[in-house]
């Protein structure tokens, strides 16, 4: 069965909590969006492990470069799982996988920005990681045209476990589920709404 992933995009832990207190009943991976990360560091992950031990929490860092020595600073903070991007080398993924290893973690590989996504996600795959996302960041979401069908199509093809980030609600999450994808991602579908905590329930029911 496919995992329900909150994405978490505010800006102060406190906020971050207090949203993931209202979804946590209907969500499996609790994700600190990269702008939590910048603004709050490490200890946003320590508090939000802390406060929610039973729950995956996803380290967004979309490190680029340091594989190994950014994968440990997140797994002794508390992250189960950190991002590396698809879009750097092998050497900078393999060196996070190690890391996960000695950690008992695990790396998912972000296809922002990458080309082929399906490609880039069969190649990293087959250097250890958990599994891709499939992402389309915000920027690319504005842009004219955009539509998460694309992502969904291209997991679809990739046959290697992935997640779908990049617009996923309630009108597309049943399509990711039959994609095959491992993880579905919601972010504003979510701390968007108007009630949190409804959101993510109907979410997670479509999703089962």
């Amino acid at each position: 069965m496919a995992k329900l992933q909150v994405a978490i995009d505010l800006l102060n832990t406190a906020d971050a909590i207090a949203l993931a207190t209202q979804v946590a009943p209907y969500i499996d991976i609790i994700e600190l969006g990269t702008p939590l990360i910048k603004s709050e560091g490490l200890s946003a992950i320590t508090a939000m492990k802390e406060a929610f031990p039973d729950k995956l929490v996803f380290a967004d860092f979309k490190t680029a470069d340091a594989g190994g020595l950014e994968a440990e600073m997140a797994f002794k903070a508390g992250a189960d799982n950190i991002t590396i991007l698809g879009a750097t080398g092998d050497s900078t993924i393999k060196g996070a996988v190690e890391a996960a290893k000695a950690y008992g973690k695990a790396v998912v590989v972000d296809t922002i920005g990458v080309k082929d996504r399906v490609k880039r996600a069969q190649e990293v795959i087959a250097l250890g990681v958990e599994f891709v996302e499939l992402h389309a960041g915000l920027d690319e979401q504005a842009e004219e045209g955009y539509s998460v069908q694309v992502l969904i199509d291209e997991a679809s093809r990739a046959g290697v476990p992935v997640s779908i980030a990049g617009g996923v609600n309630k009108n597309s999450i049943q399509a990711v589920k039959n994609s095959g994808a491992v993880v579905a991602v919601a972010g504003a579908a979510i701390y968007g709404a108007e009630n949190p905590a409804e959101a993510a329930k109907e979410l997670k029911a479509l999703l089962q």
